[in-house]
């Protein structure tokens, strides 16, 4: 077997900067594909003149479509008989025709509705505001999983999905949630089919969810417009959460020290609202949703 040739420093730096440049090659023409801003069939022919793209994984490919991810993306490479490490300059002529055409039903984006996801501190009044526009009717409000235990005045299926850690394994297994994060000692999840559907309905949807987790989802969903909700002052947001019945004190100290981290990300955000009066904030969120 010949022995591979011998780079000058020169040489290899020149290679390494072309390596991490076909990387962010490959990295913006995802990000360009999970927002629907290039087709599948547009990147494939893209690669017929660049050898970055080339170089792509056909799984990785996939992966990237808004709404697949990694489980179903592997069934799809199974499917077309496609190989895991088969690049896309790989590619025969069958597979090509037969993933363009797997991929190949038009989105009407016309008649979805927009993603708001709202966030912010515990205790500062998001599952009111959630709550009061479920009632307006104006949102369709998404029901978050979590492995806790229900609370008395509590309904499954109407407050949250109860899952068993069992349940929520298997869930996070076959890519079946948006986004979900771990918290004082259980984990919480958004159910992605759910929300999809309501949207390719023309519903406008609300998430109610942590700052993580609103990051996760803005990811996944870069057209996502996330809310930050601020209470009017930190000592009434102390004050709403010691009152809580609900919580013991070991959670409402964790609640507080997530608080103060919390309320330092709100530049993360698009858009902040002082949560001073909750019908104030529904007719803002209302208003955000349709401009």
């Amino acid at each position: 077997m010949p022995k591979p040739p011998v780079l000058t420093p020169d040489q290899r730096a020149a290679a390494l900067q072309k390596a991490k440049e076909s990387r962010q090659r490959r990295a913006e023409i995802k990000v360009e594909l999970k927002s629907a801003k290039l087709t599948l069939s547009e990147v494939i022919d893209l690669a017929k003149n660049d050898d970055a793209i080339a170089k792509m994984r056909v799984l990785e490919l996939i992966e990237s479509i808004s709404g697949v991810g990694k489980v179903r993306a592997q069934s799809f490479i199974v499917k077309l008989g496609i190989s895991p490490s088969r690049r896309i300059a790989g590619l025969g002529l069958h597979q090509r025709v037969n993933l363009i055409k797997e991929f190949s039903l038009p989105v009407d984006t016309s008649s979805h509705g927009r993603l708001v996801v709202l966030s912010g501190p515990g205790g500062v009044g998001k599952s009111s505001v959630a709550k009061a526009l479920r009632l307006r009717n104006e949102f369709w409000v998404s029901v978050s999983a979590t492995t806790r235990a229900p609370r008395a005045n509590e309904k499954n299926g109407v407050d949250y999905y109860f899952y068993t850690d069992e349940q929520f394994d298997e869930a996070i297994k076959e890519d079946k949630f948006l986004e979900w994060a771990a918290f004082a000692g259980a984990r919480y999840g958004t159910p992605k089919k759910p929300v999809m559907d309501a949207l390719s309905q023309g519903k406008n949807v609300l998430l109610e969810i942590d700052i993580d987790g609103a990051k996760q989802v803005k990811a996944h969903e870069p057209k996502a417009l996330l809310v930050f909700l601020e209470p009017p002052t930190w000592e009434e947001l102390v004050a709403r959460l010691e009152g809580r019945g609900t919580d013991s004190e070991e959670r409402r100290a964790a609640r507080l020290a997530l608080a103060q981290q919390e309320l330092a990300q709100a530049s993360y955000f698009d858009k902040t609202l002082v949560n001073e009066q909750v019908d104030a904030v529904v007719e803002h969120l209302i208003v955000l949703a349709s401009s």
